[in-house]
């Protein structure tokens, strides 16, 4: 097959690699569930090109994302429940309808503090009708306020997400101090779960740890996500640092001692001086 802009050819290609007995063995092994960390991948693999701002490599990021959708599809047509046309009629249904003030027949427009408010009323309309077609037997039994928190969101943006619910009946704190003592509490936890050396525990005292951060980022209006990726960040860079002046003295990481290398990081600090004075007034 040759490469072409006509999404049926991808759509053609990705049929040929799921054919039984001349497909790609590694396609057909695969299953929604198998997939769909490939598809969290992508989608965070975009968000990294757009951060970077380079768009050629966010032409290639969109393709790949791209991919796994089509991938999808393909499995689902497979099991005649809907095909690639069906994602895209749905998705093109829902635009029209969430933006009756771009496309609706009658003149009209909404001003832009409204559109949010129609967006918010329309998916909860949508989100009523989906619920209604769901046999009985695929209904909660409990109806919980945070029931409408998707499952397949990063854990970081559901936990920031289940704790803004939370908050709009009273069930949160009221100063940021007070989540800083709740994370302390967390710490001293994990410290008696090592001392117990039990493993389990250590595991979820340690996720009860990340949950409480959230929520001192939620408290000082921090995105979660956003500081840990701009902390990585940080740490590449430092790291790199760590690495240069290791090349530059003629050594290697695995020459170099654990009290040196700390040392370097020190180092680096120093050399990110207008960092440095923002980490001096923490």
């Amino acid at each position: 097959m040759t490469p072409s802009r006509d999404i049926s050819r991808l759509i053609e290609i990705m049929a040929a690699l799921r054919t039984p007995v001349t497909g790609c063995p590694w396609d057909l092994e695969q299953d929604f569930s198998t997939i769909a960390p490939y598809t969290i991948e992508e989608a965070y693999e975009v968000v990294d090109a757009i951060t970077r701002g380079d768009l050629d490599d966010l032409r290639e990021e969109l393709g790949d994302l791209l991919l796994q959708v089509v991938f999808h599809a393909q499995m689902a047509s497979e099991q005649n429940a809907f095909a690639f046309g069906d994602v895209v009629e749905a998705i093109t249904r829902k635009m029209i309808r969430r933006h009756p003030h771009v496309f609706a027949d009658k003149d009209g427009n909404l001003a832009s503090h409204h559109v949010k408010e129609v967006w918010d009323r329309i998916k909860a309309e949508e989100k009523a009708e989906r619920a209604a077609r769901r046999p009985p037997e695929q209904m909660p039994a409990h109806k919980s306020l945070l029931s409408g928190v998707k499952a397949g969101q990063p854990a970081l943006t559901r936990a920031m997400e289940l704790q803004r619910k939370a908050s709009t009946v009273g069930f949160d704190w009221n100063d940021p101090r007070a989540v800083l003592q709740k994370i302390r509490e967390e710490a001293d936890e994990i410290e008696a779960a090592l001392d117990r050396n039990d493993r389990q525990e250590i595991a979820e005292e340690t996720g009860d740890l990340m949950f409480a951060l959230v929520n001192l980022a939620r408290h000082v209006d921090a995105d979660p996500e956003a500081a840990l990726r701009a902390t990585n960040a940080k740490f590449e860079r430092r790291f790199a640092f760590i690495e240069r002046t290791l090349e530059a003295q003629g050594r290697t990481l695995d020459q170099a001692s654990l009290e040196e290398m700390d040392a370097l990081w020190n180092a680096a600090k120093v050399v990110e001086k207008p960092e440095t004075r923002q980490e001096a007034r923490r």
